[in-house]
C-alpha cells in the first residue's frame, strides 16, 4: 500500500513548520510528499520549498479541489494522504489510517480532529448533515477527548484535513465538487463515495490537530471572503450539497423545506440581535436559487453513480429529528440567555444600592453555597409558588365561564377565523353595514397574530379571560421584588405577595372582567411587565437602557393598543420624570443616553399604531381615545378612587380601603422618595382623567366620554406599589413592644391593606357577578347567513319597531357584529340613500326603491319578532318581494327577487391604508429585534 502525502497551503506559514515537522516525525513514512500551494501571498511557498525541495512543490491558483484535482496526475500511488497546512498529524496517524484501511477494506479512512493549540477538545470523529443543511459531529459543544469516541465507524464523511483516500476511488467519483471551493466538499465527497457503493470509516486513534483557520476567520482568502464572517459561504455550500445529492424523489421537498426554514433561521438570528448572520442565510438562499442550472448539472452527474444501497446511505445521514432537538436546545438558550440576564441585572442593582447606601457586602452563607433540598420542599417554602397556585386555582375557577365562546358586556362574540381579523388590519374599506373607511382599532394586530397561532380566534379570549388575573399577579410580583429592591435594597416575600395579590385582584373587582371590558382586563394583566420593562431604564448601562426602552415602547404599545389612555399617562409621566431630572441632576439627564431612550418608550407606540391614528383623525381625533369593544359607563372621580369601573364590580369601601396603606406609607421616611413618586404618578393619572373627562366624541350615535378604565388600574397600582415599598423590612419594627403613633397607624393600614386582595378575589370566586355569557344565536335565519359565503355584498335588512313608536333599521352581513367591529361601527354614520330607502320601503315600496336597495347589496328583509303587522302588510303586498322563511311565527321574512351583487358595497380603500400597514409590520420586526438580548456575534 503505496502513500502520497499531498499538502495543500494557502497562506498558512505560520502554522506549515510544525505540520511539515509532524510529516517527518510520522512512524510510517509516506512514499512520497507532493505540495499544492494555491496563491499564498506569505512565505508558505519559501518554506514548502526549503523543507521538501522545488520538485516536490507545485503553484496552482485555485480552489482546494481544484489544487486537489491538478496534482492527481502526478500522483501514481494506491493512496492519497491529504493535509491542510493548519493540520498536523500526531506521529502515529497513517500507520492507523492505513491500518483501518486494510482491516475494513474501506475507501475513504478519516482521523479523529483535536483542536490546535488546545490539543485535548474535540472538532470532529467523522461527519455527516442533517435535513435542515447543519454540519453534524455526534459531539457537544466543548467537548474534551477522554477515549469516548474511539471505535472505527462507518460514517458519511470525514474531514479533508488528515483525510485518506484509495485513489483510483477519488477518481471514480469525480474528485471534489468545483462548486464547493472552500466548505461543504468532504460531506459531498462522501455522499457520492456512499452513493457509488463505497465505505467511508473514522479510525479515532489516528490524530490530527486542525486550526480550521479558514472557519474561525483566522485567515482571508478570495474564497472565504473578507468579512469576518463565513457564514454565508458555509450556508450556501450546505444547500447546495442537500439539492445536489438529496434523492430525486424527495428533491422538491428537501427544496422546499429549505426555503422555509432558511426564512425561519433568518427570523431566529434577527430575534438574536444578529442581523448580519440573518443577511447571510438569505444571501446564500438567494445566490443559489439564481444558479439553479448548475444545481440541475451536479444531480445529473451524481446520478450517473450507482453500486450503492439508498437505504444505506440514508442511515448515515443525520436522523430526521435531530434538527428538532437542536431547535428546542436553541430556545433553552435563549432562555437561560433571558434568566441570567435578569439575575445579573439584579444583581447588579443590589450592588448599586450597597454601594450608594455605604453598606458592607453580605457574607455567603454555608447553605447557599450547595442547596440540596428537593424540588417538593422548594415549592412547598417558595412564597411566590404558593401564592401563584392559590391564585391560578381560585382564577380558573371564577373564570370558568371563559372555557368556551364567550360575550356580553362590551365583548362582542370572536369572529369564527383569524382571516377576518386580518382582513380588517390590512384593508381600508370594510364592508360592514352599508361600507366604511373607518379605522380598524390598534389590537386587532396581535389578536390576529395569536389568533393565526393558536387557529382560533375564540380561543385567544378565551385565554385572556382565564390567563388575564394570574398572569397580572405574575407580573407584578416581578416588578414589585425589583422595585422593593431598588428603593430599600431588600424585598421582604410575604409584603410582594400581598402585592401581587392585591394587583391581581384589580381587573376582577374593579368590574372589568365582569362587564366584558377586555380592553381594560388586558392591560391590567400587561401593566406590572410594562412597569418591570421601565426599570431598566435606570440601569447604569447604556445598553441596557436602550434595550429597556425598546421593550417598555413595545409594551406600551399593547397596553395603548387596548385603553389608549395609557399613552397620554406615559407621556405626562416622562415629562415630569424629565422635568424633576432637570432639578436634581441636570448634568445627568441631558446625556442623550439617559433621556432619549424615554423618548424612545413615547416615539414607538406612535410609529407601530401609525395606520388606526392617521385614519381616525380623518373621522374623529378624540375617538383615538376610546377603549377597546362596545361603548361602556365611563367611571367618576369616586370610582377612580375606589378602583371602580361603576356597574358590577366588588362593593366600593373594597377598593377605597387600599387607600389607607397607600397615604400611611407616607410617613415612613425611609421609603418616603419613592412612595413619593407613586402619589405623583396617581396625580398624573389625575390630571389626565380630569383633561379626558372634558373631552367629548362625537359618533354618529351620540356624544360619548372617552375611556379612563386604564386610569383606574394605574391609581389601584400605584396604591399597591407604595405600600409594598413601605411595608419593607417593617416586620422587626412592629415586633417591637413599644410602638410610636406612625407604628399604630401602620398597624391599621395593614389590616385594611389585608382585606383588599381578600376582599377582591373572594367577591369575585364567590358571587359570580357578571355579564359574560354565550354568544346568543342571532335572528337571522342560517340560509341567510350562508348566502353570504359568495361575497359580503349579500346583506339582510332588519327592521325592528312599529310606526307609531318608530323604526330603527340595520344591515346585517356575514356572522353579524363581531369583536373588532365595534369600533369601526361606531364611527360610521347613517346612510342617507338607505335611510330614506326604507323609510319608503315600508310606506310605499315601489320597484325603484327595491331596486335601490339591491344596489346596496340587500337580499332579504326581516322583521324579527315580534313583527310589526302594518309593515307586513305593506311589505306583503309589494312586487318585487318573495316571502321567505323564518325562525319563529312571530318573526317575518322577504326575499327581493333580484339578487344583490357579491360586491356591491366592495369599494377601494385610503391609497396610503397599504403603505401604513406595511410600514407597521416592518416597524414590529425592527422593534421586536431590538427588543432581543445583546449577543455579540461570532466571527466565523
Amino acid at each position: 500500500m503505496t502513500v502520497t502525502a499531498l499538502l495543500v497551503s494557502h497562506d498558512g506559514a505560520r502554522w506549515l513548520q510544525a505540520v511539515l515537522d509532524g510529516l517527518r516525525s510520522q512512524l510510517h513514512r509516506p512514499d512520497r510528499v507532493l505540495a499544492v500551494d494555491t496563491g499564498s501571498s506569505d512565505e508558505s511557498v519559501g518554506l514548502l520549498t526549503a523543507a521538501l525541495g522545488a520538485g516536490a512543490v507545485r503553484s496552482h491558483a485555485g480552489s482546494f479541489p481544484e489544487a486537489v484535482a491538478s496534482a492527481l496526475d502526478e500522483i501514481d500511488t494506491d493512496w492519497v494522504w491529504i493535509l491542510h497546512d493548519d493540520s498536523n498529524p500526531a506521529p502515529e496517524a497513517l500507520g492507523v489510517l492505513l491500518a483501518a484501511a486494510r482491516e475494513r477494506g474501506a475507501a475513504v479512512v478519516g482521523p479523529k480532529l483535536r483542536e490546535w493549540p488546545s490539543l485535548r477538545r474535540l472538532l470532529e470523529v467523522g461527519v455527516t448533515i442533517s435535513a435542515t443543511g447543519r454540519r453534524e459531529t455526534g459531539l457537544e459543544r466543548g467537548e474534551y477527548d477522554q477515549g469516548q469516541h474511539d471505535a472505527v465507524r462507518e460514517v458519511l464523511a470525514v474531514n479533508t484535513a488528515g483525510m485518506l483516500v484509495r485513489r483510483d476511488a477519488l477518481l471514480a467519483v469525480g474528485g471534489f465538487d468545483p462548486a464547493l471551493p472552500l466548505y461543504g466538499n468532504d460531506i459531498d465527497f462522501g455522499w457520492r463515495i456512499a452513493r457509488a457503493g463505497l465505505r467511508t470509516i473514522v479510525a479515532p486513534e489516528a490524530v490530527v490537530f486542525h486550526a480550521e483557520a479558514a472557519h474561525r476567520g483566522v485567515r482571508r482568502s478570495a474564497l472565504s471572503g473578507r468579512r469576518t464572517r463565513t457564514h454565508r459561504y458555509e450556508r450556501e455550500a450546505a444547500l447546495y450539497t442537500l439539492l445536489a445529492n438529496t434523492e430525486g424523489r424527495w428533491a422538491w421537498l428537501q427544496g422546499l423545506r429549505l426555503v422555509v426554514g432558511t426564512l425561519l433561521r433568518s427570523i431566529g438570528f434577527l430575534l438574536a440581535r444578529q442581523p448580519g448572520h440573518a443577511g447571510d442565510e438569505l444571501a446564500a438562499l438567494v445566490g443559489l436559487m439564481g444558479d439553479l442550472g448548475a444545481i440541475r448539472e451536479a444531480r445529473r452527474q451524481r446520478a450517473q453513480l450507482t453500486g450503492g444501497d439508498p437505504a444505506r446511505v440514508r442511515r448515515l445521514l443525520a436522523p430526521w429529528w435531530l434538527p428538532y432537538r437542536h431547535g428546542l436546545d436553541v430556545l433553552g438558550d435563549f432562555a437561560n440567555a433571558l434568566a441570567i440576564q435578569g439575575r445579573e441585572a439584579a444583581e447588579r442593582r443590589k450592588e448599586a444600592r450597597a454601594a450608594r447606601l455605604g453598606l458592607p457586602e453580605r457574607p455567603v452563607e454555608e447553605d447557599e453555597l450547595e442547596d440540596d433540598t428537593g424540588l417538593l420542599a422548594r415549592y412547598l417554602t417558595s412564597p411566590l409558588a404558593l401564592s401563584l397556585t392559590a391564585l391560578a386555582v381560585l382564577g380558573l375557577w371564577a373564570a370558568r365561564a371563559a372555557l368556551g365562546p364567550l360575550a356580553g358586556g362590551a365583548l362582542s362574540p370572536a369572529p369564527s377565523e383569524a382571516s377576518d381579523w386580518w382582513g380588517l388590519v390590512a384593508h381600508g374599506w370594510h364592508q360592514l353595514g352599508q361600507g366604511t373607511d373607518a379605522p380598524a382599532p390598534g389590537y386587532l394586530l396581535p389578536f390576529a397574530a395569536v389568533a393565526s397561532l393558536l387557529g382560533s380566534p375564540t380561543l385567544v379570549i378565551s385565554l385572556l379571560f382565564l390567563l388575564a388575573v394570574p398572569f397580572a399577579g405574575w407580573g407584578a410580583w416581578r416588578f414589585l421584588r425589583a422595585v422593593a429592591e431598588l428603593a430599600t435594597g431588600r424585598s421582604d416575600a410575604p409584603a410582594v405577595c400581598w402585592g401581587a395579590l392585591a394587583f391581581a385582584a384589580i381587573p376582577v373587582a374593579s368590574g372589568a372582567w365582569g362587564q366584558g371590558r377586555f380592553g381594560v382586563v388586558a392591560s391590567a394583566a400587561l401593566l406590572p411587565w410594562l412597569a418591570h420593562a421601565v426599570t431598566g431604564l435606570f440601569e447604569t448601562s447604556a445598553d441596557r437602557r436602550w434595550r429597556a426602552a425598546w421593550r417598555g415602547g413595545a409594551l406600551l404599545t399593547l397596553v395603548t393598543a387596548f385603553t389608549p389612555a395609557a399613552w397620554l399617562v406615559a407621556v405626562l409621566g416622562v415629562l415630569v420624570l424629565l422635568g424633576l431630572g432637570l432639578l436634581l441632576a441636570p448634568t445627568v439627564v441631558r446625556a442623550a443616553s439617559v433621556w432619549a431612550p424615554l423618548v424612545v418608550v413615547l416615539v414607538v407606540p406612535a410609529v407601530l399604531m401609525l395606520p388606526g391614528a392617521v385614519g381616525m383623525v380623518g373621522h374623529d381625533p378624540a375617538a383615538l381615545f376610546l377603549e377597546a369593544g362596545r361603548l361602556a359607563p365611563t367611571p367618576g372621580p369616586w370610582d377612580l378612587m375606589s378602583g371602580r369601573l361603576g356597574g358590577i364590580g366588588a362593593p366600593h369601601w373594597f377598593g377605597a380601603l387600599l387607600i389607607i396603606p397607600g397615604v400611611v406609607a407616607l410617613l415612613r421616611s425611609r421609603t418616603q422618595v419613592p412612595v413619593l413618586a407613586c402619589w405623583i404618578l396617581i396625580a398624573v393619572a389625575a390630571v389626565v382623567a380630569a383633561v379626558l373627562s372634558r373631552v367629548t366624541v362625537e359618533l354618529p350615535a351620540g356624544p360619548v366620554r372617552p375611556g379612563l378604565g386604564f386610569l383606574v388600574v394605574v391609581i389601584q397600582g400605584a396604591l399597591v406599589t407604595a405600600a409594598v415599598v413601605a411595608a419593607q423590612g417593617l416586620r422587626p419594627t412592629l415586633e417591637r413592644r413599644s410602638l410610636s403613633w406612625q407604628q399604630v397607624a401602620g398597624v391599621g393600614a395593614l389590616v385594611a391593606a389585608v382585606l383588599v386582595p381578600l376582599g377582591g378575589l373572594g367577591w369575585w370566586v364567590v358571587s359570580g357577578d357578571d355579564e359574560l355569557h354565550r354568544p346568543q344565536a342571532s335572528d337571522v335565519p342560517a340560509y341567510m347567513i350562508q348566502a353570504a359565503e359568495d361575497g359580503l355584498g349579500h346583506g339582510v335588512l332588519l327592521i325592528r319597531g312599529d310606526v307609531p313608536r318608530g323604526l330603527t333599521w340595520e344591515v346585517h352581513r356575514g356572522d353579524g357584529v363581531t369583536l373588532g367591529e365595534d369600533e369601526v361601527l361606531a364611527l360610521t354614520g347613517p346612510d342617507a340613500r338607505v335611510d330614506k330607502a326604507v323609510a319608503d320601503l315600508v310606506s310605499r315600496p315601489t320597484p325603484e326603491v327595491l331596486a335601490t336597495l339591491t344596489r346596496e347589496g340587500i337580499d332579504y328583509v326581516l322583521l324579527p319578532a315580534p313583527a310589526s303587522t302594518q309593515v307586513a302588510a305593506t311589505l306583503d303586498a309589494a312586487d318585487g318581494l318573495a316571502q321567505a322563511s323564518a325562525t319563529d311565527r312571530r318573526t317575518r321574512a322577504w326575499q327581493l327577487t333580484e339578487v344583490a351583487s357579491g360586491d356591491a358595497i366592495a369599494r377601494s380603500g385610503p391609497t396610503w391604508h397599504g403603505v401604513l400597514v406595511a410600514l407597521q409590520l416592518l416597524a414590529v420586526l425592527v422593534v421586536a429585534v431590538l427588543c432581543g438580548p445583546t449577543r455579540r456575534e461570532e466571527d466565523a
